[in-house]
């Protein structure tokens, strides 16, 4: 539910975040269980970090919270485990943002839709499988094969909407 009590994309203020990111990484244990790959304890802190709030985070970002957790983390390690992440489909690089978002849908082929807020830089990743289609139409009329495909939307979010009224 949205702030506003109508169904939506952007969590309400009340937002259980913890059941979202609970959920994700169990989803995420559960994948990789079922493909025989490790969630090694530093992915799974990734994974954890990049789901801890409906906004993109960076690499850096992820990097300066395993050194605060007491890890000796380095760049490469950091970048190691989000390729992971990305290439399982468990979380989004935002190549706009130069930054990671999770996935919910996670394991599911789809092309990633996001309506990026520009003010308060949440995000909401949609899933519209009707452009899914059509994008994998239009690029094999051209008989292009698409392997990834990324939709990056910007705009204002509902909350951020409602705020800009206000100060009119």
């Amino acid at each position: 539910m949205t702030d506003d009590g109508k169904p939506g994309l952007f969590p309400a203020g009340g937002h259980d975040h913890h059941a979202c990111v609970e959920a994700a990484l169990a989803s995420a244990e559960l994948l990789c269980r079922e493909r025989g790959l490790r969630l090694t304890p530093l992915r799974r802190r990734v994974l954890e970090l990049v789901w801890r709030s409906h906004r993109p985070v960076g690499a850096y970002a992820v990097l300066e919270e395993l050194r605060r957790d007491g890890r000796s983390a380095a760049p490469p390690t950091v970048y190691r485990a989000l390729d992971f992440l990305v290439q399982e489909r468990l979380v989004h690089r935002l190549p706009s943002l130069n930054a990671y978002i999770g996935c919910n849908e996670p394991g599911a082929p789809h092309c990633g839709q996001f309506l990026i807020c520009r003010h308060c830089g949440r995000v909401a990743e949609l899933h519209d499988h009707a452009l899914d289609r059509r994008i994998s139409a239009s690029a094999a009329d051209t008989r292009f094969r698409v392997e990834q495909a990324l939709v990056e939307v910007q705009g204002l979010c509902p909350r951020c909407q409602a705020a800009e009224g206000e100060g009119e």
